[in-house]
């Protein structure tokens, strides 16, 4: 659906024209670390952390440490790349570190979800993060997750992210508006997705209330 190539020259020469010197570093670093790796849709990896660059650009998330956090997200948890190893400023890896789930000793997974959440919301980059990456999952799962992995999916969506996207638009107010249309394309797809797996099941459909 989306050019790899075209993305990244587009952020490439946004983040030079900017001066955002943390993106232009996660860049480079995040496609080299990404090579050779593909989403479950068979797309490459690097589609998915330059698409939500892109996105997030495109819904006025122009700061160069939310920008550089998004493009490097996934690479401690999936690429075994250690914090230190980033080229980004300790800002950033700290937001990075925020972003990668663990289960820790002595923790069951609803606890370390609820750890792993409360914690994403005391930095800006790391809950803008957790929100432009949910988003574009969700708008990626159908025709790939299995059923269970849809109905897994949508109720940690409706569990833990929405009530996240509810608290950070009351801290940073100044990403309100990016955080409301990330909501709405997430509720929307997630009510047509169960609405439709309810149809299939022969389930009578009800729509969620968005809060």
């Amino acid at each position: 659906m989306f050019s790899a190539e075209k993305m990244y020259t587009y952020l490439r020469g946004y983040a030079t024209g900017a001066g955002m010197h943390e993106t232009l570093r996660a860049l480079t670093f995040a496609r080299q670390m990404h090579m050779g790796q593909f989403r479950k849709s068979g797309e490459p990896y690097i589609i998915h952390p330059l698409t939500m660059a892109c996105s997030a650009l495109g819904l006025g998330i122009r700061d160069d440490p939310v920008i550089a956090t998004i493009l490097l997200h996934d690479l401690c948890e999936d690429c075994d790349v250690g914090l230190q190893e980033l080229p980004v400023p300790e800002e950033v890896r700290h937001s990075v570190e925020l972003m990668t789930f663990r289960v820790m000793e002595g923790e069951d997974k609803e606890g370390a979800r609820n750890r792993y959440y409360n914690m994403l919301l005391k930095d800006r980059a790391a809950a803008l993060t957790k929100v432009v990456d949910r988003c574009h999952n969700v708008s990626s799962m159908a025709g790939t997750f299995s059923r269970e992995k849809l109905k897994a999916y949508i109720e940690e969506t409706r569990r833990y992210v929405l009530p996240l996207v509810r608290r950070a638009k009351e801290i940073y107010p100044e990403d309100a508006d990016a955080l409301f249309v990330l909501k709405y394309h997430m509720l929307s797809v997630v009510d047509s997705i169960e609405a439709a797996m309810q149809v299939y099941e022969g389930v009578p459909v009800e729509t969620a209330k968005a809060d």
